[in-house]
């Protein structure tokens, strides 16, 4: 068993991960955990592989589990949803002193998360995540929040988890594109942070190749962004970085309604506009871009979505990174280091004229 330890003041907890560790959920939970309940949030594709072991092993430590279960995909973000899921907490008797256990996909863990951070002004939540993006990201750091028709997590809250359990073998049964959808997010650390991770996920080249070595690639992702929320919880410096690929991500899922495009397909595209964008400012080297593009082939991800300039426009004047007319721009200085590059909305809106975006 590994271990990872998020040491923010106040909300420190573990990240712990290893091969069947769903089995003994239930009694890594309860020295952590005071209530007698707990509320599983899960969604129609994982409930029939995995919400009857955690089930049985949440029982088997004496608590009593709920399961709410939440119709697959990104259109369940929603704040329809969100209240639906507070009526079904308040109906199976959910109290202050219990625990609400996200058990999926990114979806499941923002949508469950504001949900916990909301009902009876915040209750215990726990990250179970098991897509290879839940795992490497979004179950890390504490961000919970619903779209909204203007766009992507705009109502949300910073709600860490109590702990955070990975198991490893919940991988093996994500459909491929769902695989590569994760790949996007790992990538992404390899661009910011870490130059030798980038040049192992090129030499790993499929997913056979990181399947071998999995345990460790996740964790090291996870430590990345340890180091990073522990510096910055509430995204006002260092953590910018990570939305690496993001600012134009979400103009390519908007565009799309959220049905054409993952998420990691999005990002996958936004980095490599990043890295266009940043090379015309000077920033980014030129060879940035065609490392990035091969990379991203090798996993099956997109190297460009087409959007009109009226989704660029929509979408980035409500950028959550917007400050006033001004917004931060991820760019690479080089492969395994980046900066926020701030700029006035109408600039970055020319340089994707320019870049031919």
């Amino acid at each position: 068993m590994k271990t990872l330890h998020v040491n923010i003041p106040g909300h420190e907890y573990d990240i712990v991960s290893e091969p069947g560790l769903l089995d003994q959920a239930g009694s890594l939970l309860r020295p952590i955990l005071k209530g007698r309940m707990a509320a599983i949030v899960t969604d129609s594709n994982v409930e029939p592989l995995y919400a009857a072991r955690l089930a049985r092993s949440l029982h088997l430590a004496g608590f009593q589990a709920a399961l709410l279960e939440i119709p697959a995909g990104e259109t369940s973000k929603c704040p329809e949803v969100l209240a639906e899921l507070w009526e079904q907490m308040m109906d199976v008797g959910l109290t202050r002193s219990d625990a609400v256990i996200a058990l999926g996909g990114g979806v499941v863990g923002d949508l469950a998360g504001f949900a916990a951070a909301t009902i009876l002004r915040g209750v215990d939540f726990v990250q179970i995540p098991t897509t290879l993006l839940a795992q490497v990201d979004s179950s890390v750091g504490g961000k919970v929040a619903v779209d909204l028709q203007a766009g992507k997590n705009l109502a949300g809250a910073f709600y860490q988890p109590r702990m955070v359990l990975m198991d490893p073998d919940c991988l093996k049964t994500l459909p491929d594109r769902v695989f590569s959808d994760g790949m996007a997010e790992v990538i992404k650390y390899g661009c910011i942070w870490d130059r030798s991770l980038f040049d192992l996920l090129a030499a790993l080249k499929n997913r056979q190749g990181i399947m071998a070595h999995i345990e460790d690639i996740t964790l090291r992702c996870c430590d990345i962004k340890r180091q990073v929320v522990e510096q910055d919880e509430h995204d006002t410096g260092l953590r910018m970085l990570l939305n690496f690929g993001h600012t134009l991500g979400h103009v390519y899922e908007k565009a799309y309604h959220y049905e054409t495009y993952t998420h990691g397909e999005a990002v996958a595209a936004g980095m490599v506009a990043a890295a266009r964008i940043g090379s015309r400012l000077g920033v980014t080297p030129a060879s940035a871009e065609a490392e990035i593009t091969q990379l991203l082939r090798c996993y099956q991800l997109p190297t460009g979505i087409s959007a009109a300039q009226p989704d660029y426009q929509e979408t980035l004047v409500k950028d959550k990174k917007s400050q006033g007319k001004d917004i931060n721009l991820i760019a690479l200085t080089e492969i395994g280091h980046a900066e926020p590059v701030k700029m006035p909305q109408t600039r970055l809106l020319e340089l994707v004229k320019e870049c031919g975006l």
